[in-house]
């Protein structure tokens, strides 16, 4: 398997700059995955576990957190911080969850569920969690709310200089018949240029819904961001809980 649809492609692509790219904090994720999970303590399952940006810092809380990734290139820069050793990683695509379980807690998060790019493997992802969740176990996601104000004709481009030696450009094109956004990420500097793709396939919070049912999910609770604030129409995003039904 090759380009878009590979488990691995994406992090195969962004490992080497995916902690400097993203400006993430994940302070506010730990602190809420924490409180989800009641007494602090606990088994939980990160899905596209990555550099490890959350699960390290979740398990210096006392979560015992184990992680699903498919690129061999992020899990490396995992075992390269401090504590990343000791975190156990199954290598394979997290649409499978190639783990047995049981857990108290999977989560994904940052919109990484739109990494798969069919509604067949969301829908199988959502399954599969529901296979290894302990009863009364939950399953924690971050997504995006759609929107298609930001594209001219189904494209936009977005640049950004990062210094006078250094420009970011992204390209994207919008595919509304697929749910289906692809990205280029451009940076041009005086050492050349460097090409970071990703293509992503959103969904409404219905239809995610929707998917928890036929998984025998059912939603506990839905907020606009980590910090637990009311999701209504004017959300950008969400963080929603299912719990198994």
């Amino acid at each position: 398997m090759s380009g878009f649809e590979d488990p691995a492609f994406f992090g195969d692509r962004w490992a080497a700059v995916y902690d400097e790219r993203t400006e993430i904090d994940p302070a506010a994720a730990v602190e809420f995955l924490v409180w989800q999970t009641g007494s602090g303590h606990g088994r939980a399952l990160e899905l596209a576990i990555g550099t490890g940006r959350v699960a390290l810092p979740l398990t210096a809380r006392g979560i015992e957190v184990e992680g699903v990734e498919a690129s061999q290139a992020m899990v490396d820069r995992l075992r390269e911080k401090p504590g990343g050793n000791s975190i156990p990683v199954a290598i394979g695509d997290m649409a499978d969850v190639p783990v047995t379980g049981p857990y108290g807690l999977v989560y994904l998060i940052y919109n990484t569920l739109f990494n798969l790019t069919s509604q067949e493997r969301q829908v199988d992802c959502f399954r599969n969690v529901a296979r290894v969740l302990d009863p009364g176990g939950f399953f924690v996601i971050e997504c995006f709310m759609p929107d298609h104000l930001p594209f001219d004709r189904g494209q936009l481009v977005h640049t950004r200089a990062v210094s006078e030696h250094l420009v970011d450009v992204s390209f994207a094109r919008h595919d509304s018949s697929r749910q289906r956004v692809t990205y280029q990420h451009v940076r041009l500097s005086a050492e050349g240029m460097q090409l970071h793709p990703v293509t992503l396939r959103y969904c409404w919070p219905s239809e995610l819904d929707l998917m928890a049912r036929l998984a025998g999910l059912r939603l506990r609770a839905r907020y606009s961001d980590w910090d637990r604030r009311p999701f209504d129409s004017s959300s950008g995003s969400h963080v929603s809980v299912y719990e198994r039904a």
